[in-house]
Order: structure tokens, then C-alpha cells, then sequence
């Protein structure tokens, strides 16, 4: 007798082998039988006929760490087939949290109504544990917050006794359950770090057998000197490396994609254990003053703030950007996606061209402004990836999908601005656009690509796949109808063809609609 029984189904195992005809018996956490179980009874039998169960969709690059606390239902993720994801990516994570980087962060978890009652990764963890999550949930350990908390947003190296300082954080944040080190070599204050700093610190990873993810120092003009980077950490920190969202950024730029490979696939074969993650979108995105120099940054939000209202600091800014942007449909292809200020909601999902032309200005000048005014504190999409190359990066067997975004809902604290589509639409938009539609990749390589190969990243060895005595996290879907409504427009739009999706024995969704069950855990490394 099975708690439930998922019978007639095809099963994709998630380990990349062929499909098979057959049904999987759960009972309590995890599953009991996989086969000819025509016989067998349930206290719920799930009829899959015409339908595919596959392991749970595991989000390896997520940033959900403030979300879930808001809205533990993780509704946008869940509903997609995610039942396992990994926060604390690009450098920043919910712990630990000091000094400037705890005053820092009270911003991110205003908006969203929360109190930052936290400073170490532990006590963040046992609240995650406390308030409940719909899915499992594992982080890495921010090198922002490391950085931010011991050095400050100074652009200068960590003396000796904030090296020390910081490697004391990262042991206790492994010793925490963290999974690796991320970076966010793009951000303050991960921007000022160098190499020598970031292997010593790679370096107290190895000591608990965790990784090394990088969003890396650049994606665009100094694509290949940056994974040569993130490599070199690897090699010399003895640990394995994650390349954060691998693409080519700037039309300019898309024909470094060879020589990408070339590098990460070298490396490999002289041993060093290199993968990589990315979503299924040819735009990015991230903070809008991500437009401005790395020099801009130095000194915290204060002296970015002020360096935006000096005159002559603007007339520096707008030539540094004009010679990095020099064509006048650059701005066209960068979008607001979010605001802090009611005033401004206007904005959101404009183009900074339109924004420039309703404020009247040159679009450095509106852009300066419009940070001032909202401090900041705006989010935008990037429209600046190639189609083919996205394809050329799924295709490769070290590549992982991950949505590269928060858990949010479409309804309840966390639908704020217009965020990226890949927010609601990561995985089934691989399913359905690169797997039925283009057959870039087949079914079940597409699945062990969400599943069995991001859980061999994390050492998750009973997640990942459909095998007996595994964990029942599973998710239920229409091959031939799985596809992803979410757009840049209109994001807030949950996929279709997911019918059932199980987390730990326990459905959080069930004929297409959240449970409102609780039963994820909190992971530790």
C-alpha cells in the first residue's frame, strides 16, 4: 500500500537514460517502487496516461534567500517544477551580515515587509526552517557579504586581520551547512577583490568539500580573461567551479563564444572540475546603476549618490559610458523592470530611451537623475544575448538550467515592478521551446540537465533522480503542452502543462494549483 501512486506514466529518471513506460509508488518521504505496479493500491492514485514524471526540477542558481521569508510558498518556482533551489548566488547571501553590509541589505527586506533580525547563516537558517518553505532550500556563502561586512565598500585589499576576519565568517558559514562560495565580481564590494584574496578563500572551502560560483568579473569585453579567472581560483583553491549564467554579453562580443568553450573545456580535461548554469533568455538583468563604472561605487550608496549630483563627476560618467555604449539604440535595449518610489511605477517596463524622452533629457542625464531619485534602488532588463549562442550553451553536457531569479507569486508581498519572465517561466520555457519545438535537446537530456547534474554539483545524493529509496520530490507534466505565459511585459503569469509536483512525498501542487503545503526542507552541505 503506497501513499501515493503515480501510475501509467513516462518516466524520465533524470539521469539522461531513455525513457520508460512504468509508475513510482511514494511512501512517506521518499520513494518505494518503481515498475509494473498495476496491481498495487494508494491512498492516491495519480493516472499519468499521456503524461511524464520526472525528478524535481533542482534551480541551481536562484536568489530567493529574502523572498521565501516574505512568501514561503514560492509559488513562481513550484509552480514551474522547481522543488530544490540554491540561493546565495552572485556574491550575496543571507548570511552573515555585519557592518555596513547589514545596513545595506534593511533596504532589500523593507520593501518586501520584513525586519533583518539576523546576522549569521545559521539563525537565518533555523527562521527559513521555522517559518516553513513548499520547497527545499540550500545556500552558498556571498563573498559580498564576507567582504561588505569585514572590509567595508572600500576599493582597497583586506588587511591580515580582515583576511582572517573574513576566512573565520566562511568557516563558520560552511560549518553553517553553506554549499561553496559565490562571487559578484560585477557589484560592489566584490568589484575591488583580487585574485590572491579570493583563492585564500576558496581555499576554506576545500575544507568542507563546497564550490566555487562565480558571477564573473565580466561577461562581455573581458568574457575570456574572466573565466580564465574563475578557472584559476578553481585550480588553485583544489575546488570545483560554477560559472554563473555563462553568455556572451554585446552583439560585439558573440564571437568569443568558441573560444569560451575552448577554455572551460581545456581546463576540464587537465582536471579541473568546471560547469556552468544558464537560463533559457536572451536578456539579462540586474541593478540599472550596473551601467556606471565600477569606480562609481566605491565608498557605499552615500558616495555613489554623490558622485551622481557633482557636475563634473556626471561629465566623467557620461564619456566613460558613451565610449562603452556609443550606438543610440543602446538604451532601447535596456528596460526598468522595478522601482522603489510609487511616483516612478510609470517606468517600469519602459526602455530608458522612453524614459529619457518623458523626462526630456539625454539619456545619461535621465539615467543620473532617475538614480538619485530612487537612491538607487531600480532593477532593469538587458536586452543583449544572442539566440544562437544560447543554444551552442544548452547544448553542452556541463551546462545546468538555472532561473538566475527570487521566488515570487502573482499575488502577496513578493509581486513588486515587472520582473524578468524567467522568474515564471525558466524550465518549462526550456521543455517546450528547446525540447519540443527547436529539439535542441531531447527530453531526458534536458531533464538531467535540471536535475541529476545540478544535484552531483551540490553532492545531493538522493535528489536529482527517480530510483528507489530516493527523495520524492517529483513533478508531474504534459510533454506536448508545457510551455511558459510569462513575458517581459506581462511576467507575472504561471506555466501551463504542469499538472502535479511533489516535494518530499507531499503535493504542493496538485491539478495545476499550489496546496498550500509547506514541506521543503532547509539542506546543509
Amino acid at each position: 500500500m503506497f501513499d501515493i501512486l503515480i501510475k501509467n506514466a513516462r518516466i524520465v529518471d533524470g539521469n539522461g537514460s531513455p525513457s520508460f513506460e512504468g509508475s513510482v509508488g511514494i511512501k512517506g518521504e521518499k520513494i518505494s517502487a518503481i515498475g509494473d505496479l498495476s496491481e498495487s493500491q494508494a491512498g492516491t492514485i495519480i493516472d499519468a496516461n499521456g503524461l511524464a514524471v520526472s525528478p524535481g526540477f533542482i534551480d541551481i542558481h536562484a536568489h530567493s534567500e529574502f523572498t521565501l521569508l516574505a512568501d514561503p510558498r514560492g509559488e513562481g518556482k513550484v509552480m514551474q517544477g522547481v522543488t530544490t533551489e540554491v540561493s546565495g548566488n552572485c556574491g550575496l547571501s543571507a548570511g552573515p551580515l555585519y557592518g555596513d553590509y547589514f545596513e545595506r541589505r534593511k533596504g532589500d527586506l523593507k520593501e518586501l515587509g520584513l525586519d533583518l533580525s539576523w546576522h549569521d547563516l545559521d539563525a537565518y537558517l533555523e527562521l527559513v526552517e521555522t517559518v516553513g518553505t513548499s520547497l527545499n532550500f540550500a545556500t552558498l556563502i556571498g563573498h559580498g557579504n564576507l567582504r561588505g561586512s569585514v572590509v567595508g565598500y572600500g576599493n582597497r585589499k583586506p588587511t591580515e586581520k580582515e583576511m582572517e576576519r573574513m576566512k573565520s565568517l566562511l568557516r563558520d558559514s560552511m560549518k553553517a551547512g553553506g554549499f561553496g562560495l559565490s562571487t559578484g565580481l560585477i557589484y560592489p564590494p566584490g568589484v575591488y577583490s583580487g585574485i590572491e584574496e579570493l583563492v585564500e578563500l576558496a581555499k576554506v572551502v576545500k575544507e568542507f568539500g563546497g564550490i566555487y560560483a562565480s558571477h564573473m568579473r565580466s561577461e562581455g569585453d573581458r568574457l575570456l580573461e574572466a573565466i580564465a579567472e574563475a578557472i584559476r581560483i578553481g585550480e588553485e583553491g583544489e575546488i570545483p567551479v560554477q560559472i554563473s549564467h555563462l553568455k556572451t554579453g554585446g552583439e560585439r562580443n558573440w564571437h568569443k563564444i568558441e573560444e569560451a568553450f575552448e577554455l572551460i573545456e581545456s581546463a576540464r580535461l587537465r582536471g579541473v572540475d568546471v560547469t556552468a548554469d544558464r537560463y533559457p533568455y536572451t536578456a539579462s538583468s540586474t541593478d540599472l546603476d550596473a551601467i556606471l563604472p565600477s569606480w562609481a561605487y566605491e565608498g557605499g550608496v552615500d558616495a555613489e549618490l554623490d558622485r551622481l549630483s557633482d557636475p563634473e563627476t556626471r561629465d566623467r560618467l557620461k564619456k566613460e559610458i558613451l565610449t562603452q555604449h556609443p550606438k543610440d539604440d543602446y538604451w532601447e535595449t535596456v528596460m526598468v523592470a522595478a522601482v522603489d518610489t510609487e511616483k516612478n511605477r510609470v517606468f517600469e517596463g519602459k526602455t530608458m530611451a522612453e524614459v529619457a524622452r518623458e523626462m526630456k533629457k539625454e539619456p545619461c542625464d535621465a539615467l543620473f537623475d532617475f538614480l538619485l531619485e530612487e537612491k538607487l534602488r531600480i532593477s532593469a532588463i538587458y536586452f543583449s544575448m544572442s539566440e544562437e549562442n544560447l543554444r551552442k550553451i544548452l547544448r553542452k553536457e556541463y551546462v545546468m538550467i538555472g532561473s538566475d531569479s527570487s521566488a515570487r507569486a502573482i499575488n502577496g508581498p513578493t509581486r513588486l515592478g515587472k520582473p524578468h519572465p524567467r522568474t515564471f517561466g525558466s524550465f518549462p520555457r526550456v521543455l517546450s521551446k528547446f525540447v519540443r519545438e527547436e529539439k535542441v535537446l531531447t527530453l531526458e537530456e534536458a531533464v538531467r540537465k535540471m536535475t541529476s547534474l545540478p544535484a552531483k554539483r551540490l553532492g545531493l545524493k538522493d535528489r536529482g533522480v527517480i530510483k528507489v529509496g530516493a527523495f520524492a520530490d517529483l513533478v508531474v507534466f504534459n510533454p506536448e503542452r508545457i510551455h511558459d505565459t510569462a513575458s517581459y511585459t506581462e511576467p507575472y503569469a504561471y506555466p501551463m502543462g504542469i499538472r502535479h509536483v511533489i516535494v518530499n512525498g507531499t503535493f504542493v501542487v496538485k491539478d495545476g494549483a499550489h496546496t498550500g503545503a509547506m514541506p521543503g526542507r532547509v539542506l546543509l552541505k
